[in-house]
Protein backbone atom coordinates (compact mmCIF):
# COMPACT_ATOMS: atom_id res chain seq x y z
CA UNK A 1 0.00 0.00 0.00
CA UNK A 2 2.83 2.40 0.79
CA UNK A 3 4.28 1.86 -2.70
CA UNK A 4 0.95 2.57 -4.39
CA UNK A 5 0.23 5.64 -2.23
CA UNK A 6 3.69 7.07 -2.93
CA UNK A 7 3.46 6.44 -6.67
CA UNK A 8 0.05 8.12 -6.83
CA UNK A 9 1.43 11.20 -5.02
CA UNK A 10 4.46 11.45 -7.29
CA UNK A 11 2.39 10.79 -10.43
CA UNK A 12 0.19 13.77 -9.60
CA UNK A 13 3.19 16.00 -10.38
CA UNK A 14 3.27 14.59 -13.94
CA UNK A 15 -0.26 14.94 -15.32
CA UNK A 16 0.82 14.13 -18.90
CA UNK A 17 2.07 10.68 -17.84
CA UNK A 18 -0.62 8.01 -17.75
CA UNK A 19 -0.49 5.89 -14.60
CA UNK A 20 -1.76 2.33 -14.59
CA UNK A 21 -1.43 -0.15 -11.74
CA UNK A 22 -0.93 -3.84 -12.51
CA UNK A 23 -0.13 -6.80 -10.31
CA UNK A 24 3.15 -8.48 -11.27
CA UNK A 25 1.50 -11.58 -12.77
CA UNK A 26 -0.82 -9.50 -14.95
CA UNK A 27 2.05 -7.18 -15.87
CA UNK A 28 4.15 -10.14 -17.00
CA UNK A 29 1.33 -11.41 -19.21
CA UNK A 30 0.73 -7.97 -20.77
CA UNK A 31 4.44 -7.32 -21.22
CA UNK A 32 5.06 -10.61 -23.01
CA UNK A 33 2.01 -10.31 -25.26
CA UNK A 34 1.95 -6.55 -25.89
CA UNK A 35 5.35 -5.12 -24.92
CA UNK A 36 5.09 -2.16 -27.29
CA UNK A 37 2.26 -0.70 -25.21
CA UNK A 38 4.69 0.17 -22.39
CA UNK A 39 7.08 3.11 -22.37
CA UNK A 40 8.17 2.96 -18.74
CA UNK A 41 7.60 0.42 -16.01
CA UNK A 42 8.09 1.56 -12.43
CA UNK A 43 8.34 -1.11 -9.77
CA UNK A 44 10.16 -2.01 -6.61
CA UNK A 45 13.30 -4.11 -6.72
CA UNK A 46 11.98 -7.67 -6.37
CA UNK A 47 9.21 -7.29 -8.95
CA UNK A 48 11.57 -5.34 -11.20
CA UNK A 49 13.98 -8.25 -11.08
CA UNK A 50 11.24 -10.70 -12.01
CA UNK A 51 9.93 -8.53 -14.84
CA UNK A 52 13.32 -7.84 -16.39
CA UNK A 53 14.21 -11.53 -16.34
CA UNK A 54 10.92 -12.38 -18.04
CA UNK A 55 11.26 -9.51 -20.55
CA UNK A 56 14.66 -10.75 -21.63
CA UNK A 57 12.99 -13.47 -23.70
CA UNK A 58 11.72 -10.70 -25.98
CA UNK A 59 15.32 -9.72 -26.77
CA UNK A 60 16.56 -13.29 -27.05
CA UNK A 61 18.85 -13.41 -24.02
CA UNK A 62 19.35 -12.00 -20.55
CA UNK A 63 22.80 -11.10 -21.81
CA UNK A 64 21.59 -8.04 -23.72
CA UNK A 65 19.46 -6.22 -21.15
CA UNK A 66 21.06 -3.27 -19.31
CA UNK A 67 19.60 -1.68 -16.21
CA UNK A 68 19.94 1.48 -14.20
CA UNK A 69 18.85 2.45 -10.71
CA UNK A 70 18.68 6.23 -10.77
CA UNK A 71 18.54 8.91 -8.11
CA UNK A 72 16.94 12.33 -8.41
CA UNK A 73 20.17 13.77 -9.80
CA UNK A 74 22.65 12.25 -12.21
CA UNK A 75 23.91 9.54 -9.87
CA UNK A 76 23.00 5.99 -10.74
CA UNK A 77 23.99 2.38 -10.40
CA UNK A 78 24.34 0.59 -13.72
CA UNK A 79 24.42 -3.16 -14.21
CA UNK A 80 23.16 -5.91 -16.48
CA UNK A 81 19.93 -7.56 -15.34
CA UNK A 82 21.53 -10.98 -15.13
CA UNK A 83 23.41 -12.28 -12.15
CA UNK A 84 26.98 -13.44 -11.93
CA UNK A 85 26.30 -16.72 -13.80
CA UNK A 86 28.51 -18.91 -11.60
CA UNK A 87 27.63 -21.92 -13.77
CA UNK A 88 29.70 -20.48 -16.64
CA UNK A 89 32.33 -18.58 -14.64
CA UNK A 90 35.77 -18.76 -16.23
CA UNK A 91 34.48 -20.33 -19.45
CA UNK A 92 34.69 -17.11 -21.51
CA UNK A 93 31.14 -17.52 -22.80
CA UNK A 94 29.18 -14.99 -20.74
CA UNK A 95 27.48 -12.40 -22.93
CA UNK A 96 29.02 -8.96 -22.15
CA UNK A 97 26.54 -6.87 -24.15
CA UNK A 98 24.27 -6.05 -21.20
CA UNK A 99 27.23 -4.73 -19.22
CA UNK A 100 28.47 -2.77 -22.23
CA UNK A 101 25.01 -1.25 -22.71
CA UNK A 102 24.80 -0.47 -18.99
CA UNK A 103 28.08 1.43 -19.32
CA UNK A 104 26.65 3.31 -22.32
CA UNK A 105 23.67 4.36 -20.20
CA UNK A 106 26.06 5.52 -17.47
CA UNK A 107 27.92 7.68 -19.98
CA UNK A 108 24.66 9.27 -21.12
CA UNK A 109 22.69 9.57 -17.88
CA UNK A 110 25.40 10.25 -15.31
CA UNK A 111 28.07 12.00 -17.37
CA UNK A 112 26.11 13.63 -20.20
CA UNK A 113 28.26 11.93 -22.86
CA UNK A 114 25.52 11.36 -25.42
CA UNK A 115 27.78 10.94 -28.46
CA UNK A 116 30.00 8.39 -26.75
CA UNK A 117 26.97 6.48 -25.49
CA UNK A 118 25.41 6.48 -28.95
CA UNK A 119 28.65 5.17 -30.47
CA UNK A 120 28.63 2.21 -28.10
CA UNK A 121 24.94 1.51 -28.71
CA UNK A 122 25.53 1.62 -32.47
CA UNK A 123 28.40 -0.85 -32.08
CA UNK A 124 26.22 -3.23 -30.06
CA UNK A 125 23.47 -2.99 -32.67
CA UNK A 126 26.00 -3.77 -35.40
CA UNK A 127 27.35 -6.74 -33.43
CA UNK A 128 23.84 -8.15 -33.11
CA UNK A 129 23.04 -7.56 -36.78
CA UNK A 130 26.32 -9.15 -37.91
CA UNK A 131 26.20 -12.10 -35.50
CA UNK A 132 29.31 -10.99 -33.61
CA UNK A 133 27.99 -12.44 -30.37
CA UNK A 134 28.42 -15.15 -27.79
CA UNK A 135 26.77 -18.56 -28.10
CA UNK A 136 23.56 -17.61 -26.28
CA UNK A 137 22.68 -15.53 -29.36
CA UNK A 138 24.03 -18.01 -31.89
CA UNK A 139 27.45 -16.42 -32.28
CA UNK A 140 30.85 -17.99 -31.87
CA UNK A 141 32.79 -15.25 -30.05
CA UNK A 142 34.10 -15.48 -26.50
CA UNK A 143 33.30 -12.89 -23.85
CA UNK A 144 36.53 -10.96 -24.52
CA UNK A 145 36.04 -11.48 -28.25
CA UNK A 146 32.74 -9.60 -28.18
CA UNK A 147 34.31 -6.82 -26.11
CA UNK A 148 37.19 -6.52 -28.56
CA UNK A 149 34.79 -6.46 -31.51
CA UNK A 150 32.77 -3.63 -29.90
CA UNK A 151 35.96 -1.68 -29.04
CA UNK A 152 37.26 -2.05 -32.61
CA UNK A 153 33.92 -0.93 -34.05
CA UNK A 154 33.77 2.16 -31.82
CA UNK A 155 37.34 3.14 -32.68
CA UNK A 156 36.69 3.13 -36.45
Amino acid sequence: RLWRETVIKVAARYPKVELEHLLVDAMTMHMLTNAQSFDVVLTENMFGDILTDEASVLAGSMGVIPSASLSDGNVGMYEPIHGSAPDIAGQRKANPLAMILSAAWMLRLSFGLDDESAAIETAVEAALEQGQTTGDLGGELSTPGVGEWIADYVSR
